[in-house]
């Protein structure tokens, strides 16, 4: 290669590096507060600065029934998210000791659903398009998870859980819901 070529080519690296930096930027732009918040976020908005009682939460095992049930008289939050939380509570609770005994423990609660979404989804293809109108039970988003290329995604067997539980309970979504950005 002539040192013209690798000019040209460090060039387009560049330009394309650039480009990479702007398209970067833009999407952590994008507020992701137009989809329902998922367990992770719900529990911690419920619980607050309360050290004591989120990791009572944290270290109970219980059903997606039972949280259910003690999550009835919150009505600060809608049956849709009850529901959500208390599926991600039965989903990913207890937390290991080690774990639950962290100071700071809101920082290593698991992703809920809708982090995993945004997170995960969107590296390959619109969220929009792919997810947010699609309407599945558990079993139906699980599902998505057994496509040779959704196998390579490095998720743990809870964490598709978690993500098909949010989504059969959250989904789909209003086209007008969603930011004209992330359409289509």
């Amino acid at each position: 290669m002539t040192r013209s070529e690798r000019r040209t080519w460090a060039l387009v690296a560049a330009i394309l590096a650039l480009a990479l930096l702007l398209l970067a930027r833009s999407a952590a732009a994008i507020d992701a507060t137009f989809m329902p918040k998922g367990g992770r976020a719900l529990l911690v908005e419920l619980m607050g600065t309360d050290e004591a009682q989120l990791r009572a939460a944290a270290t109970a095992r219980r059903t997606e029934t039972e949280w259910s049930e003690q999550l009835a008289a919150r009505k600060s939050l809608t049956e849709r998210e009850r529901s959500t939380l208390a599926a991600y509570l039965a989903g990913n609770m207890p937390l290991a000791a080690d774990v639950a005994s962290r100071p700071g423990l809101a920082q290593s609660l698991p992703p809920d659903g809708r982090d995993l979404a945004w997170n995960e989804c969107q590296s390959c293809h619109s969220l929009f398009t792919s997810y947010l109108t699609q309407s599945r039970d558990t079993q139906g988003w699980r599902n998505i998870f057994l496509s040779p290329f959704h196998k390579q995604m490095k998720l743990t067997p809870a964490q598709r859980d978690e993500f098909a539980r949010y989504a059969a309970l959250n989904m789909p979504m209003k086209p007008d819901d969603v930011p004209q950005d992330l359409r289509y």
